[in-house]
């Protein structure tokens, strides 16, 4: 099993099935070992931690939400949360595709991160604040679309945590075994 911190811009499979000629980073160009696959996924333009495994039925298991291992999220949000969009937040949502599980969620200080790259666009006039949300279920882009549904639209978004297992320790675009 890897540990692999995903860098913004890196597609979260090994080969690129987009449109011909697109020459989009895979994590191919970073981890180097055969027969391991990602045990979820994160967006293109996420970054942080990704699981990859060579052990199919724990592929399964990390990704199932039945499950429930949670899974936490640092969250550069534009505006100002105030402890409705929190308690929002923790009770769930309704999103186009039905009700999310609650989830744990605080506002926290901006954490100690690697800059990202390209950085995150800055307007004086709008602020922002910092998240950690803690979710036991994945939907496609659901980090996003629940801040956005309490009016924090996300600029930057990082997975730390899968279950047990941090980003602690391992720089963007490195891995190791576990």
């Amino acid at each position: 099993m890897i540990l692999f911190n995903k860098p913004f811009g890196v597609l979260s499979q090994f080969t690129d099935r987009g449109t011909e000629g697109s020459a989009r980073p895979t994590l191919s160009r970073y981890v180097d070992v055969k027969g391991v696959y990602p045990a979820g996924r994160l967006d293109r333009d996420s970054e942080g931690l990704l699981v990859l495994t060579d052990d199919g039925r724990l592929q399964a298991r990390i990704a199932d939400p039945r499950h429930k291992r949670p899974k936490t999220y640092l969250v550069q949000v534009e505006g100002t949360p105030d402890e409705a969009s929190l308690e929002a937040l923790r009770r769930g949502v309704v999103l186009k595709d039905g009700p999310t599980r609650p989830a744990r969620a605080r506002l926290i200080a901006p954490p100690a991160l690697w800059p990202r790259d390209p950085p995150v666009r800055f307007r004086k006039s709008v602020p922002d604040a910092w998240l950690e949300l803690s979710l036991t279920e994945g939907r496609n882009r659901q980090v996003r679309r629940m801040c956005a549904h309490v009016g924090l639209p996300c600029l930057r978004l990082v997975r730390w945590s899968v279950g047990d297992w941090t980003l602690d320790g391992i720089a963007p675009g490195t891995w190791r075994r576990v």
